[in-house]
């Protein structure tokens, strides 16, 4: 029996050669994944299928222009991959953590993660509010199609080393809910915030990205107050200060 149209994938574009380089026969590959056994566990609907190289892969593997060389990297609610597994085809500089709370996902990125022999990669199951604390603090969290982007700052710019930047892949509105979230970022110790373009003559359109870079305190004063009191409450019982 043929699969139907709409969930076909088809071949690779020619623009896939030049961004994934040495590694597009592992981008086909999470391609072929995404296409078979992420529509079969519901992790992307089949009418994503046809759009996966320009839509997501591609989309996603252009973010790797605005980020630092051979920093740490946290993919906030990672899903199926998604801009984690691209990005780490195209920055084998970088150490991503793919960060999910679903089971079912967290196995298929594994998966993925052993097949493609992605060595500079792990897969943490969790929140990124239950993480925090047991993940060391990285230089850059990414995130596509999570939320919107204050309540995603809130969970991901704790994440952040002093210093660090968010770097969320958003769509058309990105402007107006950058504007909407800038009171929200400020309270979170953002310290600037702008809309870029990535990805220009090589995807169409070129992908969006909000960036949100904070100071010496992520996740603003608030968050060190209570980092500070879990600090305390995590001492031994009968534990004193030094004086």
């Amino acid at each position: 029996m043929t699969e139907p149209a709409s969930s076909v994938l088809p071949p690779a574009p020619e623009v896939a050669r030049e961004v994934f380089g040495a590694r597009f026969a592992d981008a086909v590959r999470y391609a072929e994944l995404l296409a078979e056994v992420g529509v079969k566990r519901g992790l992307i609907g089949p009418r994503e299928v046809p759009r996966l190289w320009e839509r997501h892969l591609l989309n996603c593997a252009v973010l790797s222009e605005v980020v630092p060389e051979a920093v740490t990297v946290c993919d906030v609610g990672s899903g199926a991959g998604l801009p984690g597994v691209p990005l780490a085809l195209v920055r084998p500089d970088l150490r991503i953590t793919l960060l999910e709370p679903l089971l079912r996902r967290t196995n298929f990125l594994q998966e993925v993660v052993e097949t493609l022999g992605l060595e500079h990669v792990s897969v943490v199951r969790g929140r990124a509010e239950e993480v925090l604390g047991s993940l060391s603090p990285v230089h850059v969290v990414t995130a596509r199609a999570v939320a919107p982007l204050d309540r995603l700052a809130g969970w991901g710019i704790p994440l952040l080393r002093p210093y660090g930047e968010m770097l969320a892949l958003k769509g058309d509105t990105a402007e107006e809910e950058l504007r909407g979230a800038r009171a929200a970022l400020q309270k979170l110790g953002v310290v600037e915030s702008s809309v870029l373009r990535v990805g220009q003559g090589l995807v169409e359109p070129s992908a969006t990205v909000v960036r949100a870079e904070v100071g010496e305190s992520p996740g603003g004063v608030r968050f060190a107050a209570k980092k500070a009191k879990a600090a305390r409450s995590g001492r031994p019982r009968g534990a004193r200060r030094r004086r």
